[in-house]
């Protein structure tokens, strides 16, 4: 009895291990990865390398099968073809890009499928032969194998191009030996942008001066009948500024203090002084600038020639203008040229500004009475001589009237 029971035992033991074996194999087939699969041969232009039988099959990221074969092409040595399997539902389409993922820092790669238009057609295969994916050229490449390449192009570029680089490191060093050498000229050439530009840092204000106009002049007996326009005096370009100008030598060139300035430009400046010299002798309301509705007889005009500091022997101050008195009739009534001097004790600006008002007082005390005689000493303006009146004409006495061709002869 106990025999057959161990018997019985064993044969449900068996029975067991039987029906296991069928289910691991079911489970195999439909669950465990090796059912059904969709297989596809990839086409790779270049090495594939760390793709290794049984590496991994991504679609967008997901894993979806393996490779399962890979081979080289005999007819094209520079491609490689691989066979991967992947789940029937991977929606492998006409448009799926393929490529290589390297897997960490082991080396391993792992095929990569990526996207496509749902609306493009499955791939296809021809008779006997597995659907073909075609990678593009540089899709097997990791960011390790661009950094080679890129590398190596870098590389063939220094390489090619060494004595154009040699070339232009030496012609740099030559530039920076003349920067060197010109440091001083290139920090004033910054200087003076800043200046331009108004930009720098804040800097003490520059000193203006300004002209004294001349004061001592003697009563007058009589005031002035006439009336006299003093427009602006005309002069160069050099000196139409409002800085303080300096000839250091014979030659016509001058320069000017970079530290000083007139209140004006030295037209306008000496224009305005000079009437107020006018005013000074008496001749308020003869005297004035060009204005509207202001009838004058008489114009001064100044045309100047110099007004700086000469500093080719010892520094003197020069002013220099010719003046002309047009009468009425826009006639010269007069004309004399004005040259005063006086000395500097200095070229600095306190020194030249005094200087030049000193030369500029020794004229306009010239200037005033000068032009005041030439206006009293003017002739008269010709007036027209007034027509005389004729008698009219002495009235002549009627004619008389005719009778008609037909009327009848009259009757004493």
């Amino acid at each position: 009895m106990e025999t057959r029971a161990r018997y019985a035992l064993i044969g449900l033991f068996m029975l067991a291990v039987i029906m296991a074996s069928f289910g691991f194999v079911y489970w195999l087939e439909n669950k465990g990865g090796i059912g059904q699969r969709a297989t596809y041969r990839i086409r790779f232009q270049s090495s594939v390398s760390g793709l290794l039988v049984g590496s991994a099959v991504l679609f967008n990221g997901i894993r979806v099968g393996e490779v399962t074969d890979l081979a080289l092409e005999p007819e094209h040595p520079e491609q490689v073809l691989a066979t991967v399997a992947v789940e029937p539902d991977t929606p492998v389409r006409s448009d799926t890009q393929v490529g290589i993922q390297s897997q960490g820092l082991t080396g391993g790669a792992a095929v990569t499928l990526v996207g496509g238009n749902a609306a493009s057609p499955a791939v296809s295969a021809s008779e006997g032969e597995l659907p073909v994916l075609v990678a593009e050229p540089g899709a097997t490449e990791d960011w390790t194998g661009l950094g080679r390449t890129v590398l190596r192009k870098l590389d063939t570029i220094l390489t090619d191009n060494a004595d154009n680089f040699h070339s232009a490191i030496a012609n740099f060093n030559t530039f920076t030996d003349v920067l060197a050498r010109n440091s001083d000229r290139i920090e004033g050439l910054l200087a003076g942008l800043e200046r331009l530009t108004g930009g720098g840092t804040p800097k003490t204000e520059m000193p203006v001066y300004d002209l004294t106009a001349a004061k001592d002049f003697p009563a007058l007996a009589v005031p002035p009948s006439w009336q006299l326009v003093v427009p602006e005096p005309s002069a160069l370009l050099a000196l139409n500024t409002d800085k303080i100008r300096v000839r250091p030598s014979t030659a016509p060139e001058t320069t000017d203090l970079p530290d000083a300035k007139w209140t004006d430009n030295a037209p306008i400046l000496l224009q305005e002084k000079i009437i107020q010299s006018f005013e000074n002798a008496g001749y308020s309301r003869a005297v004035s600038r060009p204005r509207d509705g202001l009838e004058a007889g008489y114009q001064l005009l100044l045309d100047i020639r110099n007004f700086s500091i000469s500093t080719a022997g010892e520094p003197i101050a020069e002013i220099e203008f010719e003046a002309k008195v047009l009468g009425p009739n826009g006639k010269i009534i007069a004309a004399q040229t004005f040259h005063n001097a006086a000395p500097a004790t200095g070229t600095d600006a306190p020194a030249a500004a005094a200087a030049l008002n000193e030369a500029f007082g020794k004229a306009a005390n010239e200037l005033v009475p000068w032009a005041a005689d030439a206006v009293n000493n003017a002739p008269p303006p010709l007036e027209a001589a007034p027509l005389e009146a004729s008698p009219p004409p002495e009235a002549s006495p009627p004619p008389e009237a005719s009778p008609p061709p037909d009327a009848p002869p009259q009757r004493s």
